[in-house]
């Protein structure tokens, strides 16, 4: 048996906005781009993994949850409170350079953790956390 990721989901506020970040700041590849009943889903992913799919979803997508739910998604968004990605780079500086000449909100700065990487974070538009990861070598 052989399982493997085919899609994550992040939740974004505006696709326009989450585009230029992901395709032009982070050089990811626009693959769908679907709108159906006022709703619009985006797909993204890297040339390197065109097996692996990020979809760019509204924060409030899911059709069995409540307008309190719905509500409270779109308040944690706002404030970055959802969960992020973790992307693997070959040059963790050179990452960083990029997305942050491209505007990117600076989390933290490259450094070397204790567990073995080299790791920087932003925020992209919508807030969603975005850490960038490079292996040490041992």
């Amino acid at each position: 048996m052989d399982i493997k990721l085919a899609h994550c989901f992040i939740a974004v506020d505006d696709h326009d906005k989450a585009i230029a970040f992901y395709r032009d700041a982070l050089g990811l590849e626009v693959r769908d781009d679907v709108g159906y009943e006022g709703m619009r889903w985006v797909t993204v992913g890297s040339p390197s993994q065109p097996d692996v799919n990020i979809v760019l979803e509204p924060p409030a997508a899911d059709p069995n949850a409540s307008p309190a739910d719905k509500q409270a998604m779109m308040e944690l968004l706002a404030k970055g409170l959802l969960r992020g990605v973790i992307f693997e780079t070959d040059d963790c500086d050179a990452t960083f350079e990029r997305i942050s000449a491209a505007g990117g909100e600076v989390l933290q700065e490259p450094m070397d953790q204790f567990y073995g990487v080299r790791d920087c974070a932003f925020r992209d538009p919508a807030g969603n956390l975005l850490r960038f990861t490079q292996p040490l070598a041992r």
